[in-house]
């Protein structure tokens, strides 16, 4: 036996990634509740939208730097604790400015999670293995999905909404005294056997990356980087509409009050969970059947793209548990993308460099998130005008069905090398 300790690592990184995912669902779910206490057009949500996003962008390539500077430990407690202070600040704000400035903090300090988690996983696991950690990992975007539909309605119907904000937040604090705890490199670690030590220092999968002595800018000149950029910056769009506006769309099409929301809601995220660790698994099965770590994460991807592609024909589909049906299965697939685009940087880069490239990647993410709103809310606006709002909603899935395919071949225009110049 070569031991499990790297899994409960894993679990550690799979509950953090679940607390970032419940902090910033809270706002979409209380939206048609904040939004009439507020007076919030859709632009004026949409700008909120946009500031989260405009500082998670921010926060990537901060945090990708200084993760890679101070370690996996120090930055994600670092990450953790600001987010966490931010979502409790949102229980007491007094209007929209004050609003989008506490949402602000609360997009730069969850920026973090990713590039601490996913340089925990290079840490801690082999190529053969990584996908799949991945893909337990980011299950934990879908169970964070599922949790606050599940709680934050009921929090803010029985407490009132600023105790949905301060209840969610708090979790955050605990994670954090876990964390700061356990979490060592596996030669640090003294309840790691040795093993399993030399299990995850060996790894046979692939060969290990030189390392990249330019300077962080220099990262810019590899297409690599601009693979995983250009593969982020189109499709986490995406997945922040699925979490920002599907509470909307269910509300505006089928007419779904507060306490109505939550099941068609977590009927969608419950999917992503199989996607986020099915993709993961696909990927990790076939490089332990001998395909090639690049071809094996190709293959998936293209598997994915293709299942999201349905959602361009939303408009045909009349029932509600129908259209929850396709969403499940394009949320799956974007998961199961998920998976394996946020591995490709430790397949083709240092581990000294992981965080900084899950920065930009994450930063390019980022700034289509915060484009696509400013179209959403144009789109909606105009179409709700002339009561047609759910032609409005038929163009954005149009838009999402269509993303991925564009963006996998990219990628593959972009990745013909195997590795990194030095």
């Amino acid at each position: 036996m070569v031991g499990k300790y790297r899994w409960i690592i894993c679990g550690l990184l799979f509950a953090a990634t679940t607390i970032n995912y419940v902090d910033r669902q809270v706002l979409s779910l209380l939206k048609p509740l904040l939004e009439q206490k507020f007076n919030w057009s859709e632009k004026d949500y949409s700008y909120l939208v946009i500031v989260f996003q405009a500082c998670y962008a921010v926060g990537f390539v901060s945090f990708g730097k200084l993760i890679d500077k101070i370690g996996t430990r120090l930055g994600y407690a670092f990450c953790m604790f600001i987010w966490s202070i931010a979502s409790i600040s949102h229980a007491f704000v007094g209007g929209t400015a004050t609003f989008a400035a506490v949402r602000g903090l609360l997009g730069f300090g969850e920026s973090g999670n990713f590039p601490s988690a996913l340089k925990a996983v290079s840490e801690w696991f082999p190529s053969v293995e990584r996908s799949l950690a991945v893909g337990i990992v980011t299950a934990g975007t879908s169970i964070g999905a599922i949790m606050a539909p599940a709680t934050v309605p009921w929090l803010a119907v029985k407490y009132g909404w600023q105790a949905a904000f301060i209840i969610t937040g708090l979790s955050g604090f605990v994670w954090l005294l876990i964390w700061l705890r356990i979490y060592r490199l596996p030669e640090e670690t003294a309840r790691l056997s040795p093993k399993e030590r030399d299990y995850i220092a060996h790894d046979s999968g692939v060969a290990e990356m030189p390392e990249f002595k330019g300077r962080w800018i220099d990262l810019l000149k590899l297409k690599e980087t601009w693979a995983f950029a250009l593969g982020k910056f189109m499709t986490d769009p995406i997945w922040f509409f699925i979490l920002f506006w599907l509470p909307s769309y269910f509300s505006d099409r089928y007419h779904l009050d507060l306490q109505h929301l939550g099941f068609p809601l977590m009927a969608v995220y419950c999917s992503t969970s199989v996607g986020s660790v099915g993709g993961g698994w696909i990927s990790s099965f076939l490089i332990g059947r001998g395909w090639k770590v690049a071809n094996a994460r190709r293959f998936t991807m293209l598997m994915m793209a293709l299942l999201v592609i349905p959602l361009c024909f939303s408009a045909q589909v009349g029932t509600m548990w129908g259209m929850v049906g396709l969403l499940s299965v394009a949320a799956a697939a974007h998961q199961g993308w998920s998976a394996n685009i946020y591995s490709m940087p430790a397949d083709y880069f240092s581990k000294s460099m992981i965080a900084s490239v899950q920065g930009i990647g994450g930063m390019a993410g980022s700034i289509g998130g915060m484009l696509f709103p400013v179209f959403i809310g144009i789109i909606l606006d105009h179409y709700r005008s002339i009561n047609n709002i759910n032609t409005g909603y038929y163009v954005l899935f149009i838009v999402c069905g269509s993303a991925y395919m564009l963006a996998w071949l990219l990628i593959q225009v972009l990745t013909r090398r195997k590795s990194v110049s030095v």
